[in-house]
C-alpha cells in the first residue's frame, strides 16, 4: 500500500447547499459551526485514513469490499471559488469530486459553474443530492437508503421523484446521463446521484461506499506514487514575523532536507525547507515531520519565501533549473494566454485566474492582461490606455481580490472595476458593462452629429436683452453646446448658441438637470422670447431618423423631447421625419 497515494477528493457546489456539513458527517467533526456565518472562508483539507472510513461506513466490511489505498485527502472549497484553485499540469488536482446539490433547489448558477469546470478539467464526480430530509413529509424509516426511499408515503415519494427527474433533466442539458446510484449500470458513462442528508446522516454510507468503489475501480493507475515530489501552494499566510505556505503534496515523497523550486511569473523561487509539517488525520492541526508522502496537506516554512503566489506549482530542486523552467513555462504559460485587446483580470491565485480565463473565453470575452494579487496602479494605467484605444474594454475584473490602498484613492474616470467572489456574477456584470459602454460610445457618436435638447427659459434671469441676449435656462432633456441651432415652439429658427456659462465660468456644454446662462446672437429677448416658455434643438429629417432608429440609447426625457420636435416640425410638413 506504500506505493499507492490517497485519492484527493474535492467537495464543491453552490454556497449554502451543505458542502461542509456533508464533509463533517464523513469525517465526524464540527467544522461548519466554527466558520464565519456558516460559510467556508478558505480552502481547508482533511486527511481521513481508511480505518476511519471503514468505521464510518460499515457497508465496506459487510459487502466485503477490498480497498488498496490508504485513505482520502478531502478538500473543502468555498462555494464561490468552486475548486478553481486546485489545478496541476494536465488537469484538476482532485482525483474525484463530490458535487453537493440541494435536492430542493436543483442546479443553481454556481452549481452550473462547477459543472463546467468539472467538464473542462475532466474530473470524475458523483452528485450528493443533499437535504432530502427537507422534502415535505420525509421520515427516516430504514438505515438502508433505497429501502427508506421506497418506504416514504405516496405524496412524499411522488415529490421526491419529481425533484429527482427535474435534476436529471437539467443535467442532461449539461451533457450528462445521470441516474440515481441504484440504477447505474455503467459508472464510466453514467453519472451517479446519491440522495442524502448531511443533517440526519441518511445516504451518507452509500455516498462513502460509492466514493470508495469509484476510487478502487477507476483510479488504481493514477494513484501510483511517483518518484518526484510535486505539489501546489494553496495559501500564503503570515503570522507575526513568520510566513508559511499551506500546500497540497499530490505526488512523491517530500523530505524536510529537500530544496524546492516554486513557479512564479518570472524566475522560479528556489528555497530550502526550514520546517515541514503535515496535517494530522481528521484534524485541522499540523505536526512537524521529516518527510511527507502524497497525497497530503502540508505546511511549509521556507528560508526564501519572497514572491510566492497562491496556486503556483512546486517540485523538488536538484540542480535541474533549466528543465524545471521548461516545465513551469508549460504549466503557467498556457493559463495566461492574452489577446491583443480586451479587459484586465486579477485573481487571488493561479487556479482562480485560470478558471476565470476559461469561463470568460467561453463567453468570447477577450483579455489583454491577467495577474495574481490585488488590483494595482499598473492595472489602472493599462485600463486608462484602453479608455483611449478600446473604451468598451476599459474594465478591470477582480475575482476574490480587492484594490491596493493607493488605487482606492486614485481618480478612475470612466474605468469600471468589477469585483466578486462568484465567477458567473463577474461574467454577467462584465457583459452588461460592455453593452453599456458600447451604447455610450454609440450615443456619444450620434450626439456629436446632432443633439436632442429641450430647454426651459428662466424668465426671472434675463441678464442682457440683446446683442447678444443673455438669459438663464434649465436643461430639461438632452444637452446644449456651442453652435447648436435652436427653434421655438412654433418651429421658427431663433439662433445658434454663442456661449454657455455656469457660475460665471464658460463651459463647453450643459446637460439634463443643469441651470446655466446662455447667450444668443441677433436675438432681442423682450421682443422674441418674452412669450416663449421652451426652446428645442433644431435638426434635419436625417438627424431625426438617426435618433429615432437609436431611441433605445436615449433617456425617457430625450425621447419625449424628440417626439415634441417631430410634432412641431409636422405642423408645417405632415410627412416630416416619417
Amino acid at each position: 500500500m506504500t506505493n499507492i497515494k490517497n485519492p484527493i477528493v474535492t467537495v464543491a457546489g453552490h454556497v449554502d447547499h451543505g458542502k461542509t456539513s456533508l464533509l463533517d458527517n464523513i469525517r465526524k467533526t464540527g467544522v461548519a459551526e466554527t466558520e464565519a456565518g456558516g460559510i467556508t472562508q478558505k480552502i481547508s483539507f482533511t486527511l481521513v485514513p481508511l480505518e476511519n472510513i471503514k468505521k464510518r461506513c460499515p457497508l465496506i466490511e459487510s459487502k466485503n469490499i477490498k480497498l488498496d489505498f490508504p485513505g482520502f485527502l478531502f478538500i473543502d472549497t468555498p462555494g464561490h471559488a468552486a475548486f478553481s484553485h486546485l489545478r496541476k499540469r494536465g488537469g484538476s488536482l482532485a482525483d474525484l469530486a463530490i458535487l453537493v446539490m440541494d435536492i430542493n433547489e436543483g442546479i443553481m448558477p454556481q452549481t452550473a459553474e462547477v459543472i463546467e469546470l468539472l467538464k473542462i478539467n475532466k474530473t470524475p464526480f458523483i452528485i450528493a443530492l443533499n437535504k432530502i430530509d427537507n422534502i415535505f413529509g420525509w421520515r427516516k424509516l430504514s438505515a438502508d437508503l433505497k429501502e427508506n426511499i421506497d418506504s416514504q408515503g405516496t405524496n412524499t415519494k411522488m415529490e421526491f421523484q419529481e425533484k429527482l427527474l427535474t435534476i436529471i433533466g437539467s443535467l442532461y442539458h449539461h451533457g450528462f446521463n445521470a441516474k440515481p446510484f441504484y440504477e447505474v449500470s455503467d459508472f464510466s458513462s453514467q453519472l451517479a446521484l446519491v440522495p442524502c442528508s448531511a443533517k440526519s446522516g441518511e445516504g451518507m454510507n452509500e455516498l462513502i461506499l460509492m466514493l470508495c468503489g469509484l476510487s478502487q475501480k477507476f483510479l488504481k493507475e493514477s494513484l501510483k506514487l511517483g518518484d518526484k515530489a510535486k505539489g501546489v501552494i494553496l495559501e500564503v499566510k503570515k503570522e507575526k514575523t513568520m510566513q508559511y505556505s499551506e500546500a497540497i503534496l499530490y505526488d512523491g515523497i517530500l523530505s524536510s532536507q529537500d530544496t524546492i523550486a516554486i513557479a512564479s511569473f518570472n524566475e522560479p523561487v528556489i528555497s530550502k525547507i526550514r520546517v515541514l509539517e503535515e496535517i494530522l488525520p481528521v484534524s485541522k492541526k499540523f505536526k512537524p515531520v521529516n518527510k511527507s508522502t502524497a497525497a497530503n496537506g502540508i505546511r511549509l516554512q521556507l528560508i526564501n519565501s519572497e514572491g510566492i503566489l497562491p496556486g503556483m506549482p512546486f517540485v523538488v530542486f536538484k540542480d535541474n533549473i533549466e528543465q524545471i523552467k521548461k516545465e513551469f513555462k508549460k504549466e503557467i504559460g498556457d493559463k495566461l494566454h492574452t489577446d491583443e485587446k480586451g479587459i484586465i483580470i486579477k485573481a487571488d491565485s493561479l487556479g482562480s485566474l485560470e478558471a476565470l480565463t476559461l469561463l470568460l473565453k467561453q463567453e468570447n470575452i477577450d483579455i489583454i492582461s491577467s495577474g495574481i494579487g490585488k488590483i494595482n496602479k499598473r492595472d489602472i494605467i493599462s485600463a486608462q490606455t484602453n479608455l483611449k484605444t478600446d473604451p468598451e474594454n476599459s474594465i478591470i475584473l477582480g475575482f476574490n481580490t480587492d484594490e491596493d490602498e493607493d488605487v482606492k484613492e486614485m481618480e478612475k474616470g470612466k474605468i469600471t472595476i468589477i469585483k466578486n467572489e462568484i465567477i458567473y456574477k463577474l461574467i454577467e456584470d462584465v457583459l452588461k458593462t460592455q453593452k453599456e459602454k458600447r451604447n455610450e460610445i454609440k450615443r456619444e457618436r450620434i450626439m456629436q452629429l446632432a443633439t436632442v435638447a429641450k430647454i426651459k427659459i428662466l424668465k426671472q434671469f434675463v441678464f442682457r436683452n440683446s446683442n447678444p441676449a443673455v438669459f438663464g435656462v434649465a436643461i430639461e432633456a438632452g444637452k446644449i453646446k456651442h453652435s447648436l441651432p435652436l427653434m421655438n415652439e412654433q418651429g421658427e429658427q431663433i439662433a445658434h448658441i454663442k456661449g454657455i456659462q455656469e457660475n460665471k465660468k464658460q463651459v463647453e456644454e450643459a446637460t439634463q438637470g443643469m441651470e446655466v446662462a446662455m447667450s444668443l446672437p441677433g436675438v432681442n429677448f423682450e421682443r422674441q422670447l418674452n412669450e416663449t416658455n421652451y426652446l428645442y434643438s433644431d435638426m434635419s429629417e436625417g438627424q431625426f431618423r438617426d435618433f429615432k432608429d437609436n431611441k433605445d440609447l436615449l433617456t425617457p426625457e430625450e425621447i419625449g423631447a424628440l417626439q415634441k420636435i417631430a410634432e412641431i416640425k409636422r405642423r408645417t410638413n405632415p410627412a416630416w421625419g416619417i
